[in-house]
Parts: structure tokens; sequence; C-alpha cells
């Protein structure tokens, strides 16, 4: 078995609002053990056999079917999770800053991504790419309005790519 966490993209934000328990119940009904949601932003955290690749489009028909949405989420083992947060390359605890990871499917779109970061401000915001992720660090109250942001949400980005601040990603694997 492996424990594995769902990132699931744009829930309880942006009006796809669902109850986390509602969530689990979805994920239980698949056959996944030990389902545990964490915070109400769509993270759940299970047990399978079964490989990512083949979980992740049972998951996202399933919750699409159940919530009535286009569902789009990352299934990832918790030693990436922990890779990722070991990895991060900013200071995490930078006063008046957030730290954040954006997990990308699309290698082309996170390259589109990373080659903004000449056209960032860093005195607000910086990026750096890793390993199937975008390290992010913005300055508190420039979240949604920084360039980064804008880019990061538009639609083509949807499928292929899921944000977390790096505190959840902490909660997840303690």
């Amino acid at each position: 078995m492996t424990r594995y966490v769902a990132l699931l993209r744009g829930v309880n934000v942006g009006g796809v609002n669902m109850k986390m328990a509602d969530v689990a119940s979805a994920f239980t009904t698949l056959d996944l053990n030990n389902v545990k949601t964490v915070l109400a932003s769509g993270n759940v955290l299970f047990d399978s056999p079964l490989p990512a690749a083949e979980l992740k489009p049972r998951i996202e028909e399933a919750l699409s079917e159940r919530f009535g949405y286009q569902a789009w989420v990352h299934v990832l083992d918790l030693d990436v999770i922990r890779r990722v947060i070991a990895d991060f390359p900013f200071d995490a605890e930078k006063e008046g800053w957030h730290p954040y990871v954006i997990f990308t499917l699309d290698p082309l779109l996170a390259a589109e991504l990373l080659s903004l970061q000449p056209t960032l401000d860093p005195v607000v915001e910086s990026i750096r790419g890793g390993d199937g992720v975008i390290y992010w660090t913005v300055e508190r109250g420039n979240t949604l309005g920084s360039a980064f942001s804008k880019e990061t949400a538009r639609s083509k980005h949807k499928a292929t790519t899921t944000t977390r601040n790096l505190r959840t990603l902490q909660k997840l694997v303690t």
C-alpha cells in the first residue's frame, strides 16, 4: 500500500463548493483506504496499492460525476510531497511573505511559466523551477494581484496546475 495525497484543483474557491466529508465519501466508494481530508481546500490522504497514474482518472471521474464539475487532481505519494517541501528554495519563514508550490503536469506550460522570472519584480515575488513543481514566494497582499498570479490563473493552466501553501503541504506529511 502506498500513502497518497490527491490535490484537488479549485475546490471551495470560484464557485466549486463541497463539504470535505462528502469528498471523503466519494474516495471511499473507490475502494481507497484510510481516507482523510486535510483543510477545506481539497487535500485528501488515502492508501491504495494502485499506481498514481491509474488513480488520477478514476478520482477525477468520480468527483466530476458526484459533484457536477470538471475535476482536476494531482495524485502524489507522500515521499514526493516530503521532497518538494525539503527542496523549497526560498525562506519559507520570511516575515510578510507567502511560500507556495505550484504542481505542474505539463512540462511545456511549466517552462512557459518559468520563463516569466526575468519579468517579475523581486520586491514582490520570485519563482524557481523544481521537479514537477514551480516554487513561488510572494509578498503578503500581492498574492492575487501579482503578475505571476495573474498568469497562473489563466484558463489554459486549469487542467495541469494546482497551488498549495507550503504550510498546507507540511500538514499533509505530519
